[in-house]
């Protein structure tokens, strides 16, 4: 008999300095501050967004809630973006009303996306705010759902939660290790 040869296939490239990739998939950590992505500079200096507007499927759960009710998206966005000085129910409850009544919450959100994009440096793209909300409103509610939960934001827990984590962390880090006094055997 001859020994089964399997054949081998040549290895990835391997450049110095990378790290090794996993031997499998990694799972992402909920409490990750970023995730691991690089954010590419546009050519007007300002930062790509870190996902596409038609990556819904990312984050499943948010684009069915955002599906059939944009109003708790809305303002779970509009809460972070102002930095809490307005809670998720009231702007959710103001894009509700502005949309039973003139149908143009569209208009109301993309204030939002431009105050966000803003703050964040991210460039408009792949159009201008106002075009996006007014025939994407879903999508491009949930890209920036994604954009704020990929800087690191639990969207579930508001604005001052999310403060109260990042300032727990920051205690942490800082605090030095309790050291014992003395070798013991």
């Amino acid at each position: 008999m001859y020994p089964i040869e399997h054949p081998q296939w040549p290895p990835a490239p391997y450049h110095y300095g990378q790290p090794a990739p996993p031997p499998f998939a990694p799972v992402a950590d909920p409490n990750q501050q970023m995730r691991n992505q690089n954010y590419y500079m546009h050519p007007a200096g300002k930062v790509l967004w870190s996902t596409g507007l038609c990556d819904c499927c990312y984050d499943i759960p948010n684009c069915i809630i955002t599906c059939f009710c944009p109003c708790i998206t809305f303002g779970q966005i509009a809460e972070i973006v102002d930095n809490g000085s307005v809670s998720c129910l009231a702007s959710g409850v103001l894009y509700s009303i502005i949309f039973w009544m003139s149908g143009l919450a569209c208009m109301y959100s993309c204030f939002y996306r431009s105050r966000m994009r803003n703050q964040y440096m991210l460039a408009e793209t792949p159009y201008p705010d106002w075009c996006l909300h007014l025939c994407c409103e879903v999508c491009a509610l949930c890209q920036e759902y994604r954009e704020l939960k990929n800087r690191g934001f639990n969207m579930n827990i508001g604005w001052h939660a999310n403060m109260e984590n990042m300032r727990n962390r920051a205690m942490q880090m800082s605090m030095p290790p309790v050291v014992e006094d003395g070798m013991k055997r």
